[in-house]
Formats: C-alpha cells, structure tokens, sequence
C-alpha cells in the first residue's frame, strides 16, 4: 500500500465525504436561506439536497454544476487526487447528465508538505478527468491549515432525461451499484490495520466514476437517482423517501458489501460520521430490534466516490441490474422496494 514520509490522513481530522457535516446540522444551515422559487429556470436547488444544481436554458439543453471537495482518505497523493475527482464528478452523472468542465479547488498545508506531493493530488485528478474526458480547465488555491482538494464540475443534460431524488414512485424497486463499507475501510486504513487487498478493493470503488447514471437516465422506467455518500445508504434513501413522498424498505440481506466491510465493523473500525449520521436522522428510520451496533454502523457508513440508488420500474429492475453489472459494477444488486408513504424508511 503506497504510503509518503508524511501521511497526508494524519494531517486531517477527517477524510473523504465523512468530513460531511451532519444531515441535522445541514438542514439547520439552510432553513433560513432564500428560497430558489422566483427562478423559474432553476430545475434543481436546495430543496430535496440533490446531487447538483441544474439550469435550463431552453427546451432540450440543461447546465448541470456541482462542487466537492474533502481532506484525504488515502496517504498515496494520487490516489487522493483520483478519489476526490471521481466523487465530484459523479455528481453530474447522477443527475443523468454529462460533465463537460472542471475546476480544481485546492487547499493546501505548504509548510508541510513538498510541491511533489501537491503536484501528484492534481495530477491524479487530472487523470480521472481525462477518463471521464473533460479538461480541468483552472481552479483555486489556498495555503490551509488541512490539505484539501475536489473539483467544481460543469455538466450539459436534458429536461428530458435529467433524474432528481424526488422522482421515485410506489412500486418501483431500488438498485444500489457500488458495494458498501468504505468508511470502515478509511477508518481502518489510518489505524494502519487495511490489508493491502482490501486498500486495493477501495482504490477501485473509489475510483470508479458512476458514469453508468447517464446512460439509465435515458430509460423512462429509471424514475430517481442519488448517489450513496457521506450520509451512508440510510441517510440518502431517506432523502429518496422525503423528497418522492414515499415509503422505502430497504432489505439488509441484500445489501452489498466490500469483502472485509463486515469483519472491520464488527473489530470496531468505524467512523466518527457514521454515528453522527444515525444521531441526525435515526428516529426517521424503524431498524430490526435485534440490529447490532456493528450493522447499524455500515447502514450509515459514509461512502466517499460511493455508487447510485437507482429507482426503477420493478418489473425491469432485474435487467437494468445486469446491465449495471455489465458495465462494470459488480456489485450492483436489487435492495429494496418504494411503496406510497410519508418520507419514511425501514430496513427489514
């Protein structure tokens, strides 16, 4: 496992999207801002915390813009480049749109570490980029007490074909596409106890861009999509329900898991975040009364660069799960069910 003279996750007191501030704090934060209404061209805001902000400019052409950044989960800088890209990125395609631009944002602790280091953050961003085929095309800087990076992104997409997380509806089926148990991973890999398989298994997730929502956004039976990341698969399900006015049900045996996800939890390697995601939003979510605290953890693991929660019609759920599989997601499995409700979730 690739590691420097100076690890870059000791210089931050979190990593990756478990520095996300709580769902509860969040909320908070935004009840008194100006309601986005007067802008009629604005498709997509603050209202149901979508993945990106969407703009329509006439009838068949949307602008779709996201920015993220976060401090590092992995030490190697290139990895750290790579995974903040790929997550940032992925917010347009979870839109169903397709990124066109991206602006790099960078932090930076110089004092601590070399210009080399830097230089490998941007280029592994630069990399991802290029696989998704867009320039990082400027950005800025700053001199910061923790080392930071991410990316503003700029995406084009169609009224049509655009996939909010308040379009589910009752009877559909829910497909999630990347496995779950990075925040396990993360917190296992600063205590130095992440096998090197395993640091290779998160590489890969992490890395993967969720390029896969564009393409379901052009079937009319894929209803929502979100992707699966600092809230853990509970928070952002409870965002589906909340913002379609559904009930979800998600099944715990059918959720997907990195290979040593279970072990670590149960070993107590998880986050900070996972436990401050079910204190914000776990009187909204009814859990088996036996559900240990280990499960609890991962249902709330924070997923940095996580996959999609797609809701689809249910009778085509298990083809469009193939052809997620097909595409490169193999872990991409049915997890659940929406029925007509009130915002609610329940794993059963």
């Amino acid at each position: 496992m690739p590691t420097s003279s100076v690890r870059l996750t000791d210089l931050a007191h979190g990593g990756g999207c478990g520095c996300k501030l709580a769902p509860s704090v969040l909320q908070k934060l935004l009840a008194g801002q100006p309601s986005s209404a007067p802008f009629a061209q604005l498709l997509v805001g603050t209202e149901t915390g979508d993945d990106a902000a969407v703009w329509q400019i006439d009838e068949e052409t949307c602008v779709i813009a996201t920015t993220d950044f976060f401090m590092p989960v992995v030490d190697d800088p290139r990895d750290f480049g790579r995974i903040a890209a790929a997550n940032a990125v992925s917010d347009i395609y979870a839109m169903g749109g397709k990124p066109i631009m991206a602006l790099a944002i960078l932090g930076m602790p110089l004092g601590k570490l070399p210009i080399e280091t830097v230089r490998a953050i941007l280029e592994g961003g630069a990399s991802i980029c290029a696989e998704a085929g867009i320039p990082v095309a400027g950005g800025h800087s700053i001199d910061s007490v923790e080392p930071i990076y991410g990316l503003a992104v700029i995406g084009l997409g169609s009224p049509r074909t655009i996939r909010r997380n308040s379009g589910s509806r009752p009877g559909d089926a829910l497909i999630l596409t990347k496995g779950i148990g990075v925040g396990v991973y993360s917190a296992a890999f600063k205590k130095l106890q992440l096998p090197e398989a395993a640091y290779a298994e998160m590489i890969a997730s992490t890395t993967l861009l969720n390029r896969i929502g564009g393409d379901l956004a052009q079937d009319d039976d894929v209803h929502a999509i979100t992707d699966v990341t600092g809230f853990g698969l509970l928070g952002h399900a409870l965002e589906l329900a909340r913002g379609s006015n559904v009930h979800v049900t998600i099944e715990s045996a059918r959720i997907p898991y990195l290979a040593e996800a279970e072990a670590l939890a149960k070993a107590g390697l998880i986050t900070g975040a996972s436990n401050r995601n079910w204190a914000s939003y776990g009187e909204q979510v009814l859990l088996p009364p036996d559900t240990p605290e280990w499960r609890r953890a991962l249902l709330t693991d924070p997923q940095t660069s996580g996959g999609l929660l797609v809701a689809c019609a249910a009778e085509r759920a298990e083809l469009l799960r193939t052809r997620i599989v097909a595409a490169g997601y193999p872990r991409a499995s049915i997890v659940g069910a929406v029925s007509a409700g009130d915002g609610t979730v329940v794993v059963a």
